[in-house]
Protein backbone atom coordinates (compact mmCIF):
# COMPACT_ATOMS: atom_id res chain seq x y z
CA UNK A 1 0.00 0.00 0.00
CA UNK A 2 1.28 3.26 -1.07
CA UNK A 3 2.81 5.42 2.33
CA UNK A 4 0.29 8.28 2.02
CA UNK A 5 -1.81 5.17 2.61
CA UNK A 6 -0.32 3.75 4.78
CA UNK A 7 0.61 6.47 7.12
CA UNK A 8 -2.82 7.54 7.37
CA UNK A 9 -4.07 4.28 8.19
CA UNK A 10 -1.42 3.81 11.31
CA UNK A 11 -1.65 6.47 12.74
CA UNK A 12 -5.96 7.10 12.83
CA UNK A 13 -6.14 3.81 13.96
CA UNK A 14 -3.47 4.13 16.77
CA UNK A 15 -5.21 7.40 17.75
CA UNK A 16 -8.48 6.29 17.88
CA UNK A 17 -7.03 3.10 20.20
CA UNK A 18 -5.64 6.28 22.41
CA UNK A 19 -9.29 8.20 22.25
CA UNK A 20 -11.16 4.80 22.68
CA UNK A 21 -8.86 3.72 25.63
CA UNK A 22 -10.22 6.01 27.91
CA UNK A 23 -13.44 5.15 27.91
CA UNK A 24 -15.51 7.81 27.73
CA UNK A 25 -19.21 6.83 27.21
CA UNK A 26 -20.21 10.27 24.61
CA UNK A 27 -17.21 9.68 22.33
CA UNK A 28 -17.60 5.54 22.49
CA UNK A 29 -21.37 6.33 21.46
CA UNK A 30 -20.32 9.14 18.51
CA UNK A 31 -17.93 6.96 17.25
CA UNK A 32 -20.65 3.83 17.32
CA UNK A 33 -23.24 6.11 16.16
CA UNK A 34 -20.56 7.53 12.89
CA UNK A 35 -19.92 3.42 12.21
CA UNK A 36 -23.53 2.40 12.27
CA UNK A 37 -24.31 5.55 10.02
CA UNK A 38 -22.95 4.37 7.18
CA UNK A 39 -24.33 0.70 7.10
CA UNK A 40 -26.73 -0.64 4.21
CA UNK A 41 -30.20 1.35 5.16
CA UNK A 42 -32.72 2.87 2.80
CA UNK A 43 -29.80 4.25 0.91
CA UNK A 44 -26.80 2.38 -0.10
CA UNK A 45 -23.54 1.76 1.44
CA UNK A 46 -22.30 3.37 -2.11
CA UNK A 47 -24.63 6.19 -1.90
CA UNK A 48 -24.20 6.74 1.85
CA UNK A 49 -19.94 7.17 1.27
CA UNK A 50 -20.65 9.27 -1.55
CA UNK A 51 -22.77 11.54 0.66
CA UNK A 52 -19.90 11.55 3.42
CA UNK A 53 -17.38 12.82 0.85
CA UNK A 54 -19.40 15.69 -0.20
CA UNK A 55 -19.78 17.15 3.40
CA UNK A 56 -16.25 16.38 4.47
CA UNK A 57 -15.12 17.86 1.47
CA UNK A 58 -17.31 20.65 1.73
CA UNK A 59 -16.29 20.88 5.60
CA UNK A 60 -13.11 21.17 4.73
CA UNK A 61 -11.69 17.73 6.39
CA UNK A 62 -8.57 16.10 4.96
CA UNK A 63 -8.99 13.08 6.99
CA UNK A 64 -12.46 12.86 6.69
CA UNK A 65 -11.96 13.08 2.66
CA UNK A 66 -9.37 10.52 3.05
CA UNK A 67 -11.40 8.19 4.94
CA UNK A 68 -14.31 8.44 2.86
CA UNK A 69 -12.04 8.22 -0.51
CA UNK A 70 -10.71 5.10 0.99
CA UNK A 71 -14.06 3.29 1.34
CA UNK A 72 -16.08 4.32 -1.39
CA UNK A 73 -12.71 2.71 -3.23
CA UNK A 74 -12.98 -0.61 -0.56
CA UNK A 75 -16.97 -0.26 -1.69
CA UNK A 76 -15.88 -0.45 -5.11
CA UNK A 77 -16.97 2.87 -6.60
CA UNK A 78 -15.57 3.99 -10.08
CA UNK A 79 -13.07 7.02 -10.02
CA UNK A 80 -15.82 8.77 -11.91
CA UNK A 81 -18.17 8.48 -9.23
CA UNK A 82 -15.63 10.30 -6.97
CA UNK A 83 -14.77 12.48 -9.34
CA UNK A 84 -18.36 13.87 -9.80
CA UNK A 85 -19.44 13.62 -6.42
CA UNK A 86 -15.96 15.72 -5.76
CA UNK A 87 -17.39 18.35 -8.50
CA UNK A 88 -20.33 18.82 -6.72
CA UNK A 89 -18.26 19.32 -3.33
CA UNK A 90 -16.69 21.85 -5.18
CA UNK A 91 -19.41 23.22 -6.73
CA UNK A 92 -21.16 24.02 -3.48
CA UNK A 93 -18.19 24.75 -1.33
CA UNK A 94 -16.84 26.69 -3.57
CA UNK A 95 -12.89 27.80 -4.60
CA UNK A 96 -12.25 27.32 -0.87
CA UNK A 97 -12.15 23.34 -1.35
CA UNK A 98 -9.89 23.39 -4.39
CA UNK A 99 -6.81 22.40 -2.01
CA UNK A 100 -8.71 19.65 -0.32
CA UNK A 101 -9.60 18.53 -4.04
CA UNK A 102 -5.87 17.87 -4.80
CA UNK A 103 -5.55 16.50 -1.71
CA UNK A 104 -8.30 13.96 -3.01
CA UNK A 105 -7.05 13.33 -5.89
CA UNK A 106 -3.34 12.69 -4.78
CA UNK A 107 -5.15 10.11 -2.31
CA UNK A 108 -7.35 8.53 -4.63
CA UNK A 109 -4.21 8.20 -7.13
CA UNK A 110 -2.36 6.49 -4.17
CA UNK A 111 -5.22 4.05 -3.39
CA UNK A 112 -5.19 3.11 -7.08
CA UNK A 113 -1.56 2.40 -6.89
CA UNK A 114 -2.28 -0.55 -4.60
CA UNK A 115 -4.01 -2.47 -7.25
Amino acid sequence: MPEIVNEFNEYRSKMNDKILADNNKIIKRIFNLDTNAFQEGALDVKTKELLGLVASTVLRCDDCVKYHLESSYKVGLKKEEVVEALSIATLIGGTIVIPHLRRAYEFWDALETER
